[in-house]
């Protein structure tokens, strides 16, 4: 099922992080603001402006609403910095619109501070983890480990360029430059909003120690999300085995028990030697080694997987290594297997250079009618 998406802006600019996150700073403060003190001071200076314009009429000109009004209007422009200094002429009367003048000049000094401190609070803001993402499309990482920083490590030298966002209760950004950070706790809903989980593509879940208590809190994490954002693809990492069962039922997407993947690889290089050299350069992005899942074109339907597996290493130089239907990875099936339509297929390539046109497969897009096509 496609995720919903909130409406986009008309202008790119608009849609833009940057803004997004003033936008909600702006948002942020101005419902910590006090309506009334800015109503009393409106009505300050319009009263202040009044009693002026009262006065240079009484001096200089006759009693009638038109004076008065003339004279207010030009009691305004004068604070505004933009008044006719020959509307006065006696010495009262140019008192009266120094007086304006210096009243503008604090008004101005109080509005430019008043910008500068939100511009302060803004980079403070931001730089105590204590912003919004402003993101879209983005890989958002739940708490930190080890693993989150190789896996930071990954997604920087990928090909494609992701944005990633990290929240975790640090003091300070644990991944470093080009990553945005927010502090909070990734079972807090207000800071996954923070992180833009509504709009991200996948989220990241990482254990913060090997206890059976961090898996706990990535179980109420994971629910989190899905209470949110149900349509974001949720990753897990999981200390414990005998866990998995509870991850399945708050509806993760994907787990990686890091302790059966590497006893797995170990007995097998115990048996195999230089196994574990070759899975690990294949998995680490080694060279001429990236994974990807593609979406594989229609006309690759109807066709035998040897068939696909032959055109995809003459036309792209990759290496096919399963074929994914409806949920499930056939790898290394029969030779009678059959290309249907919604397939997608995992793949060994240099890069996604090599593989061109063939794209991403989109894993939450929804998927085609699973019908056999005749044969080309």
């Amino acid at each position: 099922m496609a995720r919903p998406r909130l409406n986009s802006l008309a202008l790119p600019v608009l849609a833009s992080p940057i803004v997004r996150r003033v936008a909600w700073h702006i948002k942020r403060i101005g419902g910590q603001l006090d309506r009334r003190f800015f109503l009393t001071l409106g009505q300050g200076i319009l009263g202040f402006v009044l009693i002026a314009a009262l006065l240079i009429t009484g001096l200089e000109k006759p009693w009638t609403f038109e004076s008065v009004f003339d004279s207010f209007n030009w009691g305004i422009a004068t604070v505004l910095g933009q008044g006719d200094s020959a509307y006065v002429t006696s010495p009262a009367g140019r008192i009266i619109a120094w007086v304006l003048i210096l009243f503008g000049v604090a008004m101005l000094g109080l509005i430019t501070g008043a910008l500068v401190a939100m511009v302060i609070e803004f980079l403070l803001k931001e730089g105590q983890g204590l912003g919004a993402s402003g993101y879209r499309d983005h890989i958002v990482v739940c708490g930190w480990n080890t693993t989150a920083r190789e896996l930071i490590g990954e997604l920087r030298g990928d090909a494609y360029k992701q944005q990633v966002v990290v929240i975790a209760d640090a003091d300070k950004n644990p991944a470093g430059d080009g990553v945005y950070f927010v502090r909070g706790d990734p079972t807090n809903e207000q800071d996954l909003a923070r992180a833009g989980i509504h709009e991200a593509s996948a989220a990241l879940i990482f254990p913060h120690d090997a206890s059976d208590d961090a898996d706990m809190r990535s179980i109420l994490t994971i629910m989190a999300i899905e209470h949110m954002a149900p349509g974001v693809r949720t990753v897990a990492e999981v200390n414990n085995p005998k866990h998995e069962p509870h991850f399945r039922r708050a509806n993760v997407d994907e787990l990686l028990v890091t302790s059966k993947v590497a006893s797995h690889l170990l007995a097998r290089s115990a048996l195999y030697p230089g196994l574990t050299g070759i899975v690990t350069d294949i998995v680490s992005g080694g060279e001429g080694s990236e994974l990807y899942r593609i979406a594989l074109p229609d006309e690759y339907i109807g066709l035998s997987i040897d068939a696909v597996a032959g055109r995809l290493r003459a036309d792209h130089r990759a290496t096919l290594l399963s074929v994914n239907r409806a949920g499930h990875a056939f790898v290394n099936p029969a030779v009678d297997f059959v290309l249907q339509y919604g397939d997608d297929a995992v793949v060994v390539a240099e890069s996604l250079g090599t593989l061109a046109p063939l794209e991403i497969a989109d894993v939450n897009a929804a998927p085609r009618a699973a019908v056999v096509a005749p044969p080309a």
